[in-house]
């Protein structure tokens, strides 16, 4: 801002070094950290000499008076980076922080009026995410999660004290403002939950615990945990209210699923009908299997039934039978009173607990259980609905097993389970096998959401009309998974545009693929790491060959893979793996540090070409050239050149050994090896001829571009390559290397006007430019 009138900061990427350097609050920054994050591993070779350019011209917008190659008084050279250096009350991140610090020493001394009102002022500062708008790339989101993780982290602290004075309208803005940024952050929640019942907006909270409720089971399939549990509690509390036992939030229509919730209409129908029945729902996590059973539920009651949830967590300290004493606890309050204080007096009174129990009285007390279920169902329907079974324990499941073969009339049992992760347990197994053996049984796999199906959700989810492309990459990315799509849809910020669905992964999605990595052990996940750097479909043989392992070996390590649901085999060839979605593969290729990416990508190209990983060498013509197998030359080329729809790359017998080389030839040049990427650049040439097949002359055009640069050549010569290779891209509609070609082109631009060390500061150019 000057004199009230908010500045343009210039173009994208000069906005983006600007927020950057915002970000780290006045610490310096190396030239190397910031083309890292701006660029990630894609980086120009003229990188140094932008983001000095991109330097000089934020000088001027800071001081347009600055007379040329001065330094000014806010961007300075540090070193081998840049430091921005700020005047009191200019940069709100470093007013934000001196607030939170002046609270918490407050805290110290016992003044809490004081401390609220600098939290107040603090937290007053934020307007949205640190970077909103900015599409980041995999190196520099940590920078602004972390940002953001402090303004959650002070709404916390803020939110308990503002609670503890009596004073919780204080803060309500600031939570509500946190909890749209952070839709997954429990304690976030919990907090908002409490300061609004705090406040007198008891229905507010109420809406807000259930809208969090959903979206945990939704997205996770966990339940709320002890904090915001606790938090509506005291909310139910304060409104006398009773929590309801069922616990089945009213949905809207969903997306899709007619065949499937058309099943689960037809295995509910004979509960109504003084019939029984049982299904079996399964489908990978965030498919969206307790969204259809709410669906199904909601219609149940409102047809007069009973519908009972029980819902099994994924944590060593819960309760034995724990999600059927929920469910029971459900069926027991429909009961009248006497009848319910009865069956409590008796062997129900041991369904939670420690039981040292003999099989004898196990039975007694299922059997029991049969009986309170039939009591009820005399009276009307009964649904019972027991959520996430492959988290169930031993006891939980023979109850289930047990209640599946002795259903009284009235009532349907509804199980629903991950297909993946963890993989079935002994116990489990049998009660499924158990359940479908019984008259009546159904079984519902849950499976991707199309194409249509996809752009319907993206529209609910933004209220915009999706681009088509944009439709088509989010489909490929996520690969129909509803969860996934969602994310994506969240983070682009109604922005569904084609480029913009395909830049980035959400931060949910990487603490999801992270928390899935987290039991693996370090030989797995380096070799899923080196799998993601291929392409979403591996071949089993070029994956064993980068990784120096024998097949047998290589195999033993993709198993938990196999078994979390992450990298599984092809199902139409056993010498093939595939990432379940892209999204998880950009995920762990993104959180993979850029050294370690180069280093793998050369592991990869040296696998190629049947070198070892002594480095890549580009092997000798051969008299008659054997191109590579479709699935090798399918997967590297996947990885790198053919992120777009152009249909002259469909088929892996039109691409041949000219993309194979021209790989290698990207790879090389990547890694700092212009003379192998010369090498490379020639081989290919040689097969372009001798194939006949020219599909590949624009990606090879565009290399020789950027193999000139690289070497200095000058800026005329290099333009004129890149133009050449953006013309024939045109003629052909190969739009992906079309797009590359001006991407190239506009990073050459700033070179026409001015001079690349206009803003060098006597600095080295050389010294300064990535190895």
């Amino acid at each position: 801002m000057r004199d009230g009138v908010e500045l343009d900061p210039g173009p994208r990427q000069q906005a983006y070094l600007l927020a950057l350097l915002l970000a780290h609050g006045g610490r310096p920054v190396s030239a190397s950290v910031l083309i890292d994050l701006i660029w990630d591993d894609d980086s120009p070779a003229s990188a140094v000499n932008v983001v000095q350019k991109y330097i000089g011209a934020l000088r001027r917008i800071f001081e347009p008076e600055l007379p040329p190659r001065d330094a000014g008084s806010y961007l300075h050279r540090h070193g081998n980076g840049y430091r921005l250096t700020t005047t009191h009350g200019m940069l709100d991140l470093i007013t934000f922080r001196r607030h939170v610090e002046t609270a918490r020493t407050h805290l110290t001394r016992h003044d809490d009026q004081t401390a609220l009102d600098h939290y107040a002022e603090a937290l007053g500062l934020w307007q949205g995410p640190a970077g909103h708008g900015l599409t980041h790339g995999s190196a520099a989101m940590p920078v602004f999660t972390a940002l953001d993780g402090e303004f959650l982290d002070a709404c916390g602290a803020a939110a308990d004290l503002a609670i503890s004075l009596g004073h919780p309208h204080r803060i309500l803005p600031p939570l509500r403002l946190a909890a749209s940024m952070a839709p997954l952050n429990e304690s976030v929640h919990a907090s908002l939950v409490t300061a609004l019942a705090e406040a007198g907006h008891q229905a507010e909270a109420l809406a807000a615990f259930h809208t969090v409720r959903t979206r945990l089971a939704e997205d996770l399939g966990i339940d709320p945990g002890p904090a915001l549990r606790a938090a509506y509690q005291r909310v139910l509390c304060r409104t006398g209210a009773v929590a309801p036992a069922s616990g089945t939030p009213r949905v809207s229509g969903l997306v899709g699923r007619v065949e499937e919730l058309a099943v689960l209409h037809r295995a509910v129908a004979p509960g109504f009908a003084d019939g029984s029945g049982i299904v079996i729902v399964e489908g990978e996590p965030g498919v969206g299997k307790t969204r259809l059973l709410e669906e199904a539920a909601t219609e149940a009651e409102r047809r007069g039934a009973l519908v009972a949830w029980g819902r099994c967590l994924d944590d060593d300290s819960t309760p034995p039978m724990w999600p059927w004493e929920q469910a029971i606890g459900t069926v027991l309050d429909d009961l009248p009173i006497a009848a319910r204080e009865k069956s409590l007096s008796g062997e129900l009174r041991h369904l939670v607990g420690p039981r040292e129990n003999g099989p004898g009285d196990r039975f007694g007390l299922f059997e029991r259980v049969v009986a309170v279920i039939g009591q009820v169902s005399a009276r009307r329907p009964v649904v019972l609905v027991i959520d996430d079974l492959q988290w169930a324990d031993a006891a939980a499941l023979r109850l289930f097993g047990h209640l599946a073969a002795r259903l009284p009339r009235g009532v349907v049992v509804i199980g629903a389970l991950r297909d993946r992760a963890p993989a079935h347990r002994g116990e489990l197994t049998r009660t499924l096998a158990a359940a479908g053996r019984i008259p009546g049984h159904h079984r519902v796999r849950l499976g991707p959401l199309g194409e249509d199906e996809v752009a319907e959700l993206l529209r609910r989810e933004t209220g915009q009309d999706p681009d088509p492309e944009a439709a088509r990459t989010i489909h490929a990315r996520t690969a129909g998974n509803p969860f996934f799509v969602r994310e994506l849809a969240r983070s682009l910020a109604g922005r569904l545009t084609a480029d913009a669905a395909r830049a980035g992964v959400p931060s949910t999605v990487h603490d999801i693929v992270h928390d899935r990595l987290a039991g693996l052990d370090h030989d797995s996940r380096d070799l899923l790491r080196l799998a993601a750097f291929i392409g979403r479909e591996v071949d089993l043989d070029l994956l064993a060959r980068a990784a120096g392992l024998d097949i047998a070996t290589c195999l033993d390590r993709l198993e938990p893979l196999d078994a979390l649901g992450l990298f599984t085999p092809a199902p139409d060839d056993p010498f093939s793996f595939r990432f379940t979605h892209d999204l998880v593969r950009e995920s762990v290729a993104e959180t993979t540090p850029p050294s370690r990416g180069s280093r793998l990508r050369l592991l990869i190209a040296d696998a190629l070409g049947h070198t070892g990983s002594a480095g890549i060498r580009t092997p000798a013509v051969p008299a008659e050239p054997e191109p590579p197998t479709p699935p090798v030359l399918t997967v590297v080329v996947g990885n790198r050149a053919l992120a777009g729809h152009d249909p002259a790359l469909l088929d892996p017998l039109q691409w041949g050994l000219p993309f194979h080389y021209g790989l290698i030839g990207e790879m090389s040049l990547a890694a700092g090896l212009p003379d192998d990427a010369a090498a490379a650049l020639e081989r290919a040439e040689f097969f372009l001829e001798a194939t006949g097949r020219r599909d590949a002359e624009s990606m090879l055009l565009l290399l020789r571009a950027r193999l000139l640069q690289a070497r200095g050549e000058p800026a005329d010569t290099v333009r004129a390559a890149a133009e050449r290779a953006r013309a024939l891209s045109l003629e052909r509609e190969a739009r992906l290397f079309a797009h590359q070609a001006e991407k190239f082109l506009a990073a050459l631009e700033p070179h026409r006007t001015e001079s690349p060390c206009g803003d060098c500061d006597g600095a080295d150019v050389r010294q300064l430019r990535p190895r």
